[in-house]
């Protein structure tokens, strides 16, 4: 490794893993050492210069090139098993969201991550959650942060923007079923936003779920889910996501005692207090009188990209610098701890606790990927 650029292979070059490939190219700290994919078709595309090595097999790329880290853009599944094989040979490993199907294959990660480290203390493991570089989201987690909101309340995301039409779903065998991605929307549309909702507000105590499997399309896995979150400082949460409606709505509610933070259309609002809600509710003498609030716009910097860039950038300059990190991979077992532990509320018809019991979950993914749920639309 030079002191100025990172020597980068990239597994999987399809819609992700081809834009990925293109950012390292174009960074001035980033270098593409070389390329994988088992699609010869990939492998000859206009994305990857002609003298960068490519190869079918991740095993031949890791034994053949001079690496310094690797992106892991497969399909879901394939991340541990891939994340782990470059630990082994010491490289640093950027992957793709979620960074697991399922909390035990995350721990598994992690815990290679860590003993890794044991022998190389400057490894690197990040996550590619670049909707933390969005200037909105940034501007939410520093006024949380700060503390403008005072003690937290409520936590409602309704995120049903996602809409996709049933031959989105037919455009491969593998897509939205259980053996192919392990979930439906929790698992490829919403990771992003509930990264982001344990990013503002921390990890519940307690989830309970409600899922309808291939509701609005012909699908086995989840296609609208509401879920209820409990914490243990009292604390609630809610999401509300799918990919049937449209139009879809994206609305984010951050309720404490000080005011409230509100996320739609792509304006953020701080309705601010005059003083704490529950001062007013325990002191006040007048039984009707809310807490006066002002209404102020926030402003934060408009994104110019999706921000993978940003991603890559950062993951490289903690490798060269010792730069923090935006998204830790470690941190990614939450979002997946947190859909998982959605699916088997619904499953159980009770809510789950926090730390999921990751045998339990496991155990249903595998009766659902041999069993698929029935689905509640025919035609």
């Amino acid at each position: 490794m030079t002191d100025q650029q990172v020597k980068i292979g990239i597994v999987g070059l399809g819609n992700m893993g081809s834009k990925h490939a293109r950012h390292v190219i174009d960074l001035p700290n980033t270098e593409l050492a070389a390329v994988c994919d088992r699609r010869p078709d990939r492998l000859e595309a206009d994305a990857v210069p002609e003298d960068v090595p490519r190869f079918a097999d991740y095993w031949r790329m890791l034994g053949e090139t001079a690496l310094d880290a690797v992106i892991i853009a497969t399909p879901h599944f394939d991340h541990p098993v891939m994340t782990l094989a470059a630990f082994e040979r010491g490289l640093h490993v950027l992957v793709e969201k979620p960074i697991a199907v399922h909390v035990n294959e995350a721990r598994r990660m992690i815990d290679g991550y860590r003993a890794a480290r044991s022998r190389q203390p400057d490894l690197v493991f990040a996550a590619m959650f670049m909707q933390r570089t969005w200037g909105q989201w940034r501007a939410i987690k520093a006024l949380i942060d700060a503390g403008e909101l005072g003690r937290l309340q409520r936590c409602s995301w309704i995120i049903t923007d996602w809409f996709r039409a049933q031959s989105y779903y037919d455009s491969g065998d593998w897509r939205a079923t259980w053996k192919g991605e392990g979930g439906g929307v929790l698992m490829n549309q919403c990771p992003h936003n509930v990264d982001l909702f344990q990013w503002f507000v921390g990890m519940p105590a307690r989830v309970r779920g409600f899922v309808s499997f291939g509701k609005h399309h012909r699908i086995e896995v989840e296609d609208e889910v509401t879920a209820y979150l409990e914490y243990d400082d009292g604390m609630t949460g809610h999401i509300i996501t799918g990919t049937g409606e449209s139009p879809g709505s994206n609305r984010l509610e951050i309720v404490g005692e000080h005011g409230k933070l509100i996320y739609e259309n792509e304006e953020l609002l701080f309705f601010r207090n005059a003083w704490s809600s529950i001062k007013q509710i325990r002191e006040s003498a007048k039984g009707f009188d809310a807490v006066p609030c002002v209404r102020e716009t926030v402003a934060y910097e408009p994104r110019q990209t999706h921000g993978h860039e940003h991603i890559i950038a950062n993951f490289a300059a903690a490798i060269l610098e010792g730069a923090p990190l935006i998204a830790p991979a470690e941190e990614g077992i939450n979002s997946v701890a947190i859909s998982n532990a959605i699916v088997l509320s619904a499953q159980k018809n009770e809510s789950v606790a926090l730390p999921l019991n990751g045998d339990e979950f496991a155990d249903l993914l595998a009766r659902y990927i041999a069993e698929p749920p029935a689905a509640e639309i025919d035609g």
